[in-house]
């Protein structure tokens, strides 16, 4: 299993940047992927940024530019940098482990979620 607590959202003004900030209660290298998921009101939850145990990274694509997932394994944290906000990017923020036995078996972990409001 996995514990993920969640901080750094906040209101910041279109054009601001916030940090997300994701600390896993064990070892990211015994996690397969460590993402950043969203969900706006009436929407469905999308993943936003992910970064696996061998370090690869993925962005979708209404983000790419913009936000950055890192991660300091010393401290078993993941980071979403968010620069160059958009209202659109209104949503709650979920940090996510998933953590894969084989391609088509995993179990996914999710943390509490982090309000993240862009003004216009």
């Amino acid at each position: 299993q996995v514990q993920l607590v969640e901080s750094g959202g906040g209101l910041v003004q279109a054009g601001g940047s916030l940090k997300l900030s994701c600390a896993a209660s064990r070892n990211l290298f015994s996690i397969s992927y460590m993402g950043w998921y969203r969900q706006a009101p009436g929407k469905e939850r999308e993943l936003v940024a992910r970064i696996g145990a061998g370090g690869d990274r993925y962005y979708a694509d209404s983000v790419k530019g913009r936000f950055t997932i890192s991660r300091d394994t010393a401290k078993n944290t993941v980071y979403l940098q968010m620069n160059s906000l958009k209202p659109e990017d209104t949503a709650l923020y979920y940090c996510n482990a998933a953590l894969y036995r084989t391609t088509s078996n995993w179990s996914d972990y999710w943390g509490q979620g982090t309000q993240v409001t862009v003004s216009a």
